[in-house]
């Protein structure tokens, strides 16, 4: 299943060797098991047939998915993409601003050649299959003992069982109600920096570089491919995003430059920071100071202080060949940073699940019990919909009482709480370690 890959040049960032997913194989096995790809294609089919449906009989089905096929539609008719709150070809059950780069309307182009509906059923099932792609691609990255058999010891069983199951976390469903691009994001990622990057390929940080461009997002991701070592991989990934957006000053030069001198500051565009459905930092700050003018600056410097323990968790994962935790680190940390973190971009609550479930065989009966509080407190987390469930909107946030506060902002403490946990428990480890020695050497 998987494969180590050396250390490259005695990098000790590079060290210990890391298990890598052999995607080829992985493709090979499936294509001779016509079980296993009608289920894995069952869900996209569905959502293709729905989409035909929605079509036939005018259903409204992905707000966002309208959005940005409209957006290609007004790039390829050469209409503004920023001067109006709405798009002219938009529906109108999803008169909604544009709010993505240029770029992504190029990227979107593909949308514009089909129906509204049918558009939100290819999205829909391309979501689905890279959601599959994920967990793949993350059970391919855990350490495989061969005297121990684990539940990912049958990889295509586990990414089937986990991939239907994952479909009741509140961030994936809501990014395929509405046709949003999350999962296909997360997707690209994790194959560039775990699959792509990992084998040394001259195309590693090209795709990291086309996500970016999509959702500014991303480009966190750039920081990690720096962070842990792979420097020529970070400046392709910052190069093909730099790349794009000189290619779309060239085509649409207007757009361009208000898009980088105006829209991306508007922050009016997207949505009230203090929603409830912003599970950021800076939605927090909001919510708990009554939209206090200093609240975004405080969110900046709580990000700052947080940057240290995260910087510190990346290099201690990757040294200790745990590339996709020191990934989730990242991901989660750039959720926490971004001034907007919609609910359903927390989509990468699903290969952090598979990860804490990989880690159950690791410990003993006695305190087994601990890990499996853990992993149903988060996932509990993201599949009781609390933020559905709490009072939101017309600034009813603003007035929460402290244990809304607390559920109403479930997403972001989760991985505060277990960054803490962390931290704490390798503290306690250290200094028992350090009472040991000592003893060794007073004895």
């Amino acid at each position: 299943m998987t494969q180590s890959v050396p250390a490259a040049g005695g990098d000790p960032l590079r060290e210990p060797a890391q298990p890598r997913l052999a995607l080829r194989t992985s493709l090979a096995r499936l294509s001779v098991r016509p079980r296993s790809i009608l289920l894995l294609s069952l869900v996209p089919l569905l959502a293709l047939v729905a989409g035909v449906l929605g079509w036939l009989l005018d259903w409204r089905l992905g707000v966002d998915s309208a959005v940005y096929r409209a957006g290609a539609i007004t790039l390829l008719d050469g209409d503004p993409l920023y001067d109006a709150s709405t798009l002219a070809s938009e529906p109108w059950w999803a008169l909604l601003p544009f709010t993505y780069p240029p770029t992504a309307a190029l990227l979107f182009v593909p949308l514009a050649a089909l129906p509204v509906q049918i558009a939100w059923g290819v999205l829909t099932a391309i979501s689905v299959l890279a959601m599959a792609l994920v967990i793949r691609v993350a059970i391919g990255s855990l350490p495989t003992p061969p005297t121990v058999r684990r539940w990912w010891s049958s990889p295509a069983r586990a990414t089937l069982v986990c991939s239907v199951l994952m479909l009741g976390l509140e961030p994936v469903w809501r990014t395929v109600f509405l046709g949003q691009i999350n999962l296909i994001l997360m997707a690209i990622v994790v194959l560039d920096v775990l699959v792509v990057t990992t084998r040394g390929s001259r195309w590693g940080g090209v795709l990291v570089g086309i996500a970016s461009a999509v959702k500014l997002t991303p480009l966190v991701f750039v920081a990690h491919l720096f962070l842990t070592g792979r420097r020529r991989e970070a400046v392709r990934a910052f190069g093909v995003f730099a790349g794009l957006q000189l290619l779309m000053l060239a085509l649409i030069p207007r757009d361009t430059i208000r898009y980088w001198t105006k829209t991306i500051s508007d922050t009016g565009r997207i949505g009230p920071v203090h929603w409830a459905g912003n599970q950021s930092l800076n939605g927090l700050m909001n919510r708990v100071t009554d939209l206090a003018p200093w609240a975004s600056k405080a969110a900046l410097g709580i990000a700052a202080v947080l940057a240290v323990p995260a910087v510190w968790l990346v290099l201690r994962f990757h040294r200790r060949g745990q590339a996709l935790a020191a990934l989730l680190v990242t991901a989660f940390f750039g959720l926490l940073a971004s001034p907007i973190s919609w609910s359903h971009h927390w989509v990468w609550a699903v290969p952090l699940i598979v990860l804490l479930v990989s880690r159950l065989p690791q410990t003993t009966r006695a305190g087994a019990w601990k890990r499996w509080a853990g992993i149903g407190a988060v996932a509990a987390v993201f599949i009781s919909c609390v933020l559905l469930a709490l009072p939101n909107g017309r600034n009813i946030e603003l007035h929460w009482k402290f244990w809304q506060s607390v559920l109403g902002n479930a997403y972001i403490l989760t991985p505060v709480v277990l960054t803490v946990v962390l931290v704490t428990r390798w503290a306690l480890q250290r200094r028992r370690e350090k009472v040991r020695d000592d003893a060794a050497i007073t004895g």
